[in-house]
């Protein structure tokens, strides 16, 4: 944000800033950096906790959840945590070396939805570090050509982010060799072309675990990505990793009226005037 700097408003590094709009927290974190020219505004820049988790480190953790993980992590670092959701899933191993911890997390994060397909969303939710599943995150707004959005882009692709093959391979010390799981959907592979994710498992996964974390690999993966990049009029405190209905009459032919994942949301505001610009990929 910038400010107009007076004697009795100085502020400097390692300052707490909060910020509401309507009544309803938005941000809170500490000041990292300020700059200004000759004619006195003043530019700063604010992070919240996860800034303290780019912090590298080392950890073996085994038969932990990513909640487990975070608190670790958390309380090593001396950062607050908040509600973080069971996941119903302990990791059978997870070994990082001189990793951010960040990373860490993300790692963590990502492992569990592979293997449960429930996603995730780890964030600072004001008073200390959050996880949440996304389901339980499902905005009471509807964005959609006469409600709010202003303008929007639309992309479909299999170029990324789209597997109907899916190959896990673990390593097995009694034989010297790996052992390998595959899962693949013939009906995709005709129409696509076969699109292989190849992946490294825990040692420590039994087999059924593999073949599980094979299954809804497959399940998530094999789909056309589905991207939408759109402008809107603001909504306090919509934020990435929210799901958001999102009504089109007419996208690419068809009417669109769907939840969409929220993957970047950037709020702006100015003067009286509270715009956002959004990224989300379809459920």
């Amino acid at each position: 944000f910038t400010y107009l700097r007076t004697p009795q408003s100085k502020i400097e590094e390692g300052d707490v800033v909060r910020f509401s709009a309507d009544g309803e927290l938005q941000f809170y974190g500490w000041v990292f950096s300020r700059g200004q020219d000759r004619w006195g505004p003043v530019d700063v820049v604010c992070y919240d906790r996860l800034r303290y988790l780019k912090a590298n480190n080392s950890y073996t953790f085994y038969a932990q959840s990513a909640a487990d993980i975070i608190k670790q992590i958390c309380e090593d670092l001396q950062v607050d945590v908040g509600t973080l959701a069971d996941t119903g899933y302990k990791l059978p191993s997870l070994v990082m070396q001189d990793k951010s911890c960040i990373d860490i997390i993300n790692t963590a994060i990502q492992k569990t939805l592979l293997n449960t397909g429930t996603v995730f969303v780890f964030y600072d939710s004001g008073d200390g570090v959050a996880l949440r599943s996304a389901a339980d995150m499902k905005s009471d707004y509807i964005i959609g050509e006469k409600s709010l959005m202003t303008n929007y882009s639309y992309n479909t692709s299999i170029d990324s982010q789209t597997y109907n093959s899916i190959k896990l391979v673990r390593p097995n010390k009694e034989t010297g060799k790996s052992d390998v799981f595959i899962r693949k959907y013939s009906d995709t592979i005709a129409r696509w072309g076969l699109l292989q994710l190849y992946q490294k498992v825990d040692e420590a996964a039994t087999d059924a675990q593999v073949k599980e974390q094979a299954k809804v690999s497959l399940e998530y993966y094999n789909r056309v990505l589905q991207q939408l990049k759109f402008t809107s009029l603001g909504v306090n405190s919509l934020r990435a990793g929210q799901l958001l209905l999102v009504n089109i009459n007419d996208l690419d032919g068809d009417p669109f009226r769907k939840y969409v994942m929220l993957e970047k949301v950037s709020h702006t505001w100015e003067n009286d005037l509270h715009t956002m610009e959004l990224e989300a990929k379809a459920l």
